[in-house]
């Protein structure tokens, strides 16, 4: 006989246990799972699981191989893993093969400043490739440390020999279609980067710059006077005004531009006969400072062809040049003077209106040299620095009498995107993909359609994540001009022409030596190319021509190209045989919102340049990081959060956590207290886990899980919630939504689980028999939920899924696994459960007022009287005597009434030491007097008998 007084009741409770730590100590764990993966070949073991299943691609847009990566790189790379963990989840082969952009002009500035400036361009090439394999691997680690999975033992890198060769071939292929052509055009060019830039690498900033009204003298007096249909006699001196915020461009002038439909007057002031717009003579006059009168008027096509001399005339023999009038559309009198000033090497509008009018390209004036300094040979400026020259431009103008006002503003001016600093238009010999019709040179297959309606008509044909992406790209490319793809640099993959030095036209065999060329970078990369002599090239073509009437070009062709091109060369080149060997259509592309001017615009451009459509499916954009007040990071202001940091100190499934809970189409906020937040969630997530896993510690499904049909109700609508729930969260994962996720399945957590049926389960879990059914129920439906929780958490909270999966997986990996097959989800009973936890809110309510009012302790403690309707009522019957555990309470009846009402009142009864429930029937049994009837049973007997709950 026992002994109530000594009998330790905890010791004969299921108490759940499990190797599953409450701490996860994710920093110190977390780089052994990183290993683990790496030694196992985790990666190929998902593609030996996937086999034959159908692909998933999501193509990795390339990261520039420079620097560490900062918490921007982190968001890119947690999200793209993300996505393809879902899909491998849901069936798919999901390969993920990251990549590097390599060449460029980023990793020359970074070899120049190690370097000098002096290095040849053998050196060059050599020390960016070392330099380029060194940053890979440093942000290689990083990325594998934030838990991405990948195929880290053979990414793409933008710099393999096969990809560079693949890159020509790419090439020749557009040129084959008649989109390539060669001409004289300004483009916009960068002084730091030393080259042409593209339409995507330029931003705009405000510049502080000084506006110029400049007077240029009319030569003849009379053919102004025969427009204006007036006596030559009224005029002394008279001037042309133009007005313009480019002094520099100035001494290029070689033309100006009216309005053949404005209306221009001819006023009559101190300082001569001035030209100008009529409806801005008021406000011209007053920036003048001069009184003035009009004496007669004309229309924009009436001054054709009138020339007048050149601002610096008088100076110097080298200005001593006529500047024709010619009549442009784009002349507008919104403000200025309604006369535009024409420098041709320094605008497109001025170049293409110069050309019109029959100024040879050879005559065009371009005096700026590639490092924004003048020509020695420019009169009075020579040797300077544009924008320095600038104030001595407009002082010279100034003792010359040709100013006739200049003021400083602030204005929205285009900039580099990686100097951050001023760029101009520059007229330079470069090679260009066409958006419109024309001629291309070597034109064999031409495509059916401009590149422009190709592209338009591909996006349309695009999904688009956000939606608003789609007006975006659709803009950019509707309004962009031909796409400059050559670069003067030395790293990159050559523009392998030979060009006859007399005409400057590409060799007649121009197709072959591109063939050469792919076969020698395949076999050497692009160094090996640089080595050949003009000599080399045409001997191994078998061409009889003079070497010495060729010269070898040696510029390269611009990184967007490289990274533009990557559908081609690594879809179905150096990956072929992968999944990527479906291409070159991928399912998706994933950047920021600022690769619509980018990688995006590149790949869509050169995708339809090949194939007539995108290389994509769909397109997502992610916005930037910022911290918790909105701000950009920034090391000046000391908000700068590194990714590196959050790992050593929180662990990198912080970093993930906070990325899955982020709305990421807009920007994404960090900063101590967001990511404080983010670790309260992750614990909260982390312990329902570690309750999970600590219930089911001595369940094994193959033999001990109940049939669905013979589980408890509360089992059973458990499972039904769990079933609709997975159906919600495979909903937002199929368009790429992680917040809703993540706070569905907090909410899950906390209010489904921890505030009811975890807490239901309880006393089921740890008083009933072992083995029982009783238990055995809520342990199959715990089991299912569990593996069903792993799984929707796994793409977000990797290591800690692969944590739990150690302990109750029988596979290598969760993302062997595929999302649980759940029951179909059962309507009826999820809407009498919901009606039921209603109720159970309210009777929580009462409970709580009473318990405040010190009336009761726990609300075993309480006796409930339920008053009801007739519906409630027949509901509440339905769940018989388990009612009280729906409840959790020690005792409740049930009464018939018109509304719901709830009377709460202290128990007489003892407490049982077991079970904590206030029985009258504590004590009955003599040898264990501190336990109730059904402990007893439960120990000694038959075990209690349970339907419902």
């Amino acid at each position: 006989m026992s002994d109530a007084n000594t009998t330790d009741y905890s010791q004969t409770l299921n108490l759940p246990d499990t190797p599953f730590p409450m701490r996860g100590n994710l920093p110190q764990r977390e780089p052994g799972w990183v290993q683990g993966w790496q030694d196992e070949d985790l990666y190929q073991q998902l593609r030996a699981a996937r086999q034959g299943a159908p692909k998933f691609v999501l193509h990795d847009g390339p990261p520039y191989a420079n620097g560490q990566i900062h918490i921007g790189h982190a968001v890119n790379k947690v999200l793209k893993d993300m996505i393809v963990k879902a899909r491998q989840l849901a069936g798919f082969d999901a390969q993920y093969i990251p990549g590097w952009d390599c060449h460029g002009l980023p990793i020359e500035n970074a070899i120049e400043k190690l370097h000098g400036r002096g290095l040849s361009r053998d050196e060059m090439q050599a020390k960016a490739r070392a330099f380029a394999t060194e940053q890979i691997a440093q942000q290689m680690a990083d990325f594998k440390r934030l838990g991405v999975i990948g195929q880290w033992d053979q990414p793409y890198r933008t710099m393999d020999f096969k990809n560079e060769a693949e890159e020509l071939r790419v090439f020749k292929r557009v040129m084959e279609r008649g989109f390539v052509y060669r001409g004289l055009k300004p483009v916009y060019w960068c002084f730091d980067c030393g080259s042409s830039l593209a339409e995507f690498e330029i931003e705009y900033a405000d510049k502080k710059s000084d506006t110029l009204d400049v007077a240029f003298l009319a030569d003849d007096k009379a053919k102004l006077a025969a427009a204006f249909g007036i006596d030559a006699e009224q005029l002394t001196e008279a001037f042309a005004v133009i007005w313009t915020t480019t002094a520099w461009t100035i001494p290029a002038n070689q033309a100006l531009n009216a309005n053949p439909e404005l209306v221009y007057a001819l006023v009559d002031t101190p300082k001569g006969q001035l030209l100008l717009a009529e409806s801005l003579v008021e406000k011209c006059l007053e920036r003048y400072a001069l009184e003035g009168q009009v004496i007669a008027t004309a229309t924009g096509d009436q001054l054709a062809g009138l020339a007048f001399r050149h601002p610096l005339f008088d100076l110097d023999a080298g200005y001593r040049r006529l500047s024709p009038m010619m009549l442009a559309d784009y002349v507008s009198a919104d403000d200025g003077t309604g006369i535009v000033h024409s420098a041709p090497a320094y605008g497109v509008d001025d170049f293409n209106t110069c050309i019109a009018h029959g100024l040879a390209y050879d005559e065009i004036l371009n005096p700026v040299q590639g490092n924004g300094q003048y020509e020695a040979e420019l009169p009075l400026f020579g040797g300077l620095n544009i924008w320095k020259a600038c104030p001595l431009i407009i002082e010279t103008l100034k003792d010359n009498g040709r100013l006739l006002a200049t003021k400083a503003i602030t204005h929205s001016y285009p900039h580099c995107w990686r100097h951050k600093t001023p760029v101009i238009y520059r007229a330079a010999a470069q090679w260009f993909v066409r958006m419109d019709e024309g001629v291309g040179i070597f034109t064999t297959d031409k495509a059916p359609r401009s590149l422009r309606e190709l592209a338009l008509e591909a996006i349309e044909h695009t999904h688009f994540y956000p939606e608003n992406g789609r007006a975006r790209l659709r803009d950019m490319i509707a309004n962009r001009p031909d796409w400059c793809i050559s670069r003067q640099r030395s790293w990159g993959v050559p523009l392998p022409f030979l060009l006859h030095v007399d005409s400057g036209e590409p060799h007649p065999r121009t197709p072959e030596i591109i063939d050469l060329a792919a076969e020698v970078v395949e076999a050497g990369g692009v160094e090996a190319w640089s080595k050949l002599s003009v000599a080399d090239i045409l001997a191994r073509i078998g061409s009889q021509d003079d070497a010495t009437s060729y010269s070898k070009s040696t510029d390269i062709l611009e990184v967007w190209f490289d990274s533009g091109s990557t559908h081609t060369t690594v879809l179905k080149g150096s990956h072929a045989g992968s999944a990527h060997d479906q291409g070159p259509e991928a399912d998706l592309y994933l950047e920021g919102h600022d690769q619509h001017r980018g990688w995006f615009h590149s790949s869509l451009l050169l995708g339809c340049a090949l194939y007539d459509r995108a290389p994509y499916k769909g397109l997502l954009t992610h916005g930037f990081t910022v911290d918790g007040q909105g701000r950009k990071m920034s090391k000046s202001v000391g908000n700068v959060v590194a990714p590196q940091t959050i790992s050593t100190k929180m662990g990198a499934e912080i970093i993930r956590l906070w990325v899955a809970m982020t709305d990421y189409s807009g920007d994404l906020g960090i900063d101590d207290k967001i990511l404080a937040r983010v670790v309260d969630a992750y614990r909260r997530i982390r312990n329902t886990l570690r309750f999970l896993l600590a219930n089911i510690s001595d369940f094994d499904a193959a033999t001990d899980a109940v049939p669905f049909e013979q589980l408890l109700e509360v089992d059973r609508y458990a499972l039904s919630r769990a079933s609709a729930f997975q159906a919600d969260l495979l909903a937002h994962y199929q368009v790429y939504e992680f917040h809703p996720v993540v706070a569905k399945l907090q909410v899950y957590c906390s209010e489904d689980l921890g505030a009811f049926y975890l807490d239901v389960l309880k006393d089921r879990l740890y008083t009933t028999a072992p083995k029982s059914l009783a238990r055995r129920s809520a342990q199959t439906a715990l089991h299912q939920i569990t593996h069903a929780m792993l799984r929707w958490m796994a793409p977000f909270l990797s290591f800690t899924a692969e944590e739990a999966w150690a302990i109750i997986g029988h596979t290598p990996s969760i993302f062997t696994e595929t999302y649980l097959p759940l029951e179909t989800p059962n309507e009826a009973l999820i809407a009498k459960w919901s009606r039921v936890l209603e109720l159970r809110g309210i009777v929580n309510k009462a409970i709580e007022e009473r318990r405040v009012a010190g009336e009761v302790g726990s609300s075993l403690q309480a006796n409930v009287i339920l008053t009801l309707g007739a519906e409630d009522l027949a509901l509440l019957q339905s769940l018989g005597d388990d009612l009280k555990f729906v409840f959790i309470v020690s005792a409740i009846e049930l009464a018939a009434g018109d509304e719901v009402a709830v009377e709460v009142k202290a128990s007489g009864a003892q407490k049982c030491e077991r079970c904590w429930h206030y029985r009258d029937d504590v004590g009955h049994d003599e040898a264990h007097p501190g336990i109730c009837g059904r402990c007893t049973s439960n120990l000694h007997g038959a075990g209690e008998t349970r339907s419902v709950a």
